[in-house]
């Protein structure tokens, strides 16, 4: 059934649940980083978290992993609290930036993870899942900033985890590298494990996820698979080269609802692609190249988080 950009996905029995947040928000002063989350993953989903820098996708992650306690609202991780599936060994986590001991070889911080649970995957399977068997003997002090990445990855899953929890876990990866990291993930997600991932890559959730979350300004505007997200876009996507063009003549054009502009190269995303082509050949007679297309995640993307829509919802 089609979702409506407000509506949250139900997914299943929130006792059923791996990931069930309800009336989730967290305020920073007048910041309002999380501002009513309620949100529902089922086991063996695999779902991508995006939106734009500040739309709360960190701090609801924290909140998941119980680093940050939310002002109010409920988590519940396979029904229990945070700190229960994190001691469990249920969740395993793979953060931004997270700190890695230059006094200690990659083995030997992986396996001090594995000795802190009850059950965990063997060191060298967690090693060859992130790819990184041959790097075992190396000191993180001695690694590419994607080989820290993967090292955290083996970090998250040693503790043979049932949700996998992933925060922008391809930066500092090349394109190699991270090709190389989502086949590991297509290896552990196989088993029927769950994942949420943050991403700026939208590539990645276009190809990898089950569904999609969208979310601005703290609260969720999409939630559904990608077909269905593109869908709540609507419109056309017009891409074209544009000589000379500047922002203030693409923002003029009627029916843009999101635009990106690099160099001379500009992607619209509009309600009325007729309406938007007639003006823009009419403002920029030398337009060439122009390609009209149905609207990508990339479209919805920048047309669900666009200032306009920021604006009408109160934001």
């Amino acid at each position: 059934m089609h979702k409506t950009q407000t509506q949250p996905r139900e997914t299943g029995v929130a006792a059923g649940a791996a990931v069930h947040l309800t009336g989730l928000r967290k305020h920073y002063g007048d910041v309002r980083a999380v501002d009513g989350v309620d949100l529902t993953i089922a086991p063996g989903e695999v779902v991508a978290l995006l939106g734009p820098n500040g739309a709360g996708k960190s701090t609801t992650v924290d909140m998941i992993l119980g680093l940050t306690r939310p002002d109010s609202g409920t988590v519940s991780v396979f029904g229990s609290t945070p700190a229960a599936a994190v001691a469990e060994g249920a969740i395993g986590a793979m953060l931004q930036g997270g700190a890695l001991l230059d006094d200690m070889t990659v083995a030997e911080m992986v396996g001090m993870v594995a000795s802190l649970h009850h059950k965990p995957m063997p060191v060298g399977e967690a090693l060859r899942r992130a790819g990184i068997a041959d790097l075992g003997v190396r000191r993180s002090t001695k690694l590419s900033g994607g080989q820290k990445q993967r090292v955290r990855f083996a970090v998250a899953l040693v503790s043979d985890p049932d949700l996998l929890v992933l925060d922008e876990p391809t930066a500092a990866m090349d394109v190699g590298t991270r090709r190389e990291f989502w086949k590991s993930m297509y290896e552990f997600t196989n088993s029927g494990r769950t994942v949420l991932f943050a991403t700026h890559y939208l590539e990645e959730a276009e190809e990898f996820a089950d569904r999609v979350v969208l979310m601005r300004s703290g609260r969720v505007v999409a939630d559904g698979s990608v077909a269905e997200v593109r869908a709540l876009a609507g419109g056309r996507t017009v891409r074209a080269v544009l000589p000379g063009v500047t922002e203030p003549v693409i923002a003029g054009l009627p029916a843009v609802t999101g635009y990106e502009l690099r160099g001379d190269r500009a992607v619209l995303s509009s309600a009325d692609s007729d309406a938007t082509l007639r003006a823009l050949l009419a403002a920029v007679p030398g337009a060439r190249d122009i390609e009209i297309s149905a609207v990508g995640l990339e479209g919805a993307f920048l047309s669900l988080t666009s200032e306009e829509n920021t604006e009408e919802t109160g934001r």
